[in-house]
């Protein structure tokens, strides 16, 4: 088989609890329900999990786990809420990892993703590493396994990013199709004349059914895959999902008929398939039945293409780029031109001073941490990383050891206190961003 198919499904709530209390207050504009994460939840990722699959008749023939014939990712916030508040469902989140394990050779379809959502590029170094070393550390404590690919909030890349990922033992990535600049083959040798076999897809033309490898400055290397545009255009904006044979029908119909192995991947917010569009989980439990069910293709996930089929081209991207802004990773910091409803007199000046004001205070933050904290522990910042187990389980046992493992010698009832002061003023400080 040389023609494989991969739908990915990115789900994220913010972090809706109140930092006082540590807990989501009722929320009118989600009613009926108490809030927008069990609104979300009953609309979509418990659906997802059990699955109505019907027949042309409209019986069901079958309840599935979608999750299982999909690579996903779950924000860790988001699924730090599920683990206690919709135990059930977060089980099928899990569970459908361990199957994918199983069923692609040791290759999990889940994905990681950085701790709170921020975007990457406009992080400072020191936020990048702890966004991704606090994402890692979530996705091992709820999957129990290392992660290969890690996606990125709003795909919102640049090289530096990337080396990041590399450090922290991230094999690959996923972006938009316009995120790429320019590609070549890999055994393609370039001239005297710099870059004479590179080919300009600028425009969005790059060959999504490959993946690629970045190199980078560092001299190590990342792979990247680009989704199919126009498919996962359908599936956002669309009415693609109204029907599940019509879905797969349009992911198969994309393969052309060349010899060489080809992956039609889609990459989508995962609260389509539900939330956004009502039932859309009974297409896609459909659509994935259909593949399966066919002749044409086969369903994979990008850890286990990516061992099967390595990149034989390579490709540099564009800096500070991403999935949703057309300007960058601009509508996060300025009033880029992004509009939600252009016949409206909509604009985002307001970005740039809440922004402006966010960097103010994290500009003080820090430096406020750091001298303060030096008194209380080795290392601030290693201490600052590692406090993701703290988060995960505030048990007085587990706070122990973290004081035990971190601080500058035995810390008094007092000082434990003031160091998680100054740690939550962290998280916190990272969290605004989100």
């Amino acid at each position: 088989m040389k023609k494989f198919i991969c739908i990915h499904g990115h789900f994220y709530q913010p972090p809706r609890e109140n930092p006082w209390l540590e807990a989501v207050e009722v929320q009118d504009s989600a009613y009926p329900f108490h809030d927008w994460n069990e609104r979300v939840t009953v609309e979509c990722y418990a659906p997802n999990g059990a699955a109505r699959l019907m027949d042309g008749e409209g019986r069901i023939i079958d309840i599935v786990n979608n999750y299982a014939g999909i690579s996903f990712d779950f924000g860790p916030t988001l699924l730090r809420w599920m683990e206690r508040w919709a135990v059930e469902e977060y089980r099928r989140i899990v569970d459908a990892d361990r199957r994918s394990v199983e069923r692609f050779d040791g290759h999990g379809s889940a994905m990681a993703i950085p701790y709170n959502h921020s975007i990457m590029p406009l992080n400072s170094a020191r936020d990048r590493r702890t966004q991704i070393a606090w994402g890692l550390s979530e996705f091992r404590r709820h999957f129990g396994r290392e992660p290969e690919g890690m996606w990125l909030p709003e795909t919102a890349v640049n090289t530096d990013t990337l080396e990041d990922l590399v450090e922290h033992g991230i094999r690959f990535t996923v972006l938009a199709p316009r995120q790429a600049r320019r590609m070549r083959k890999i055994d393609d040798k370039t001239d005297k004349k710099e870059g004479k076999k590179w080919k300009d897809v600028s425009d969005g033309s790059i060959d999504s059914t490959r993946p690629y490898l970045c190199r980078l400055p560092s001299g190590r290397s990342i792979a990247i895959l680009f989704y199919h545009p126009s498919i996962a255009h359908k599936v956002a904006f669309g009415d693609v999902l109204n029907n599940g044979e019509r879905f797969a029908e349009d992911i198969i119909s994309a393969f052309d008929d060349r010899k060489e192995p080809q992956l039609i991947h889609v990459a989508t917010d995962g609260e389509s398939y539900g939330h956004h569009r009502a039932h859309a989980d009974m297409a896609l439990a459909y659509a994935l039945h259909t593949v399966e069910e066919s002749d044409d293709a086969e369903l994979t996930n990008y850890a286990r293409h990516l061992a099967d089929h390595k990149p034989q081209w390579e490709v540099e991207i564009f800096e500070n780029s991403s999935w949703s802004c057309v300007h960058g990773v601009e509508r996060w910091r300025s009033d880029c031109g992004c509009k939600i409803d252009p016949g409206r007199n909509w604009h985002q000046r307001w970005r740039k001073p809440l922004r402006e004001a966010f960097d103010r205070l994290r500009s003080r933050i820090d430096p406020f941490y750091e001298r303060r904290a030096a008194e209380l522990l080795n290392d601030p910042w290693a201490a600052r990383e590692a406090y993701i187990s703290v988060i995960a389980d505030r048990s007085r046992e587990n706070v122990d050891r973290f004081c035990a493992e971190h601080g500058r010698g035995e810390l008094t009832n007092g000082q434990q206190v003031e160091l998680l002061k100054l740690l939550e003023m962290q998280r916190h400080g990272m969290l605004i961003y989100t």
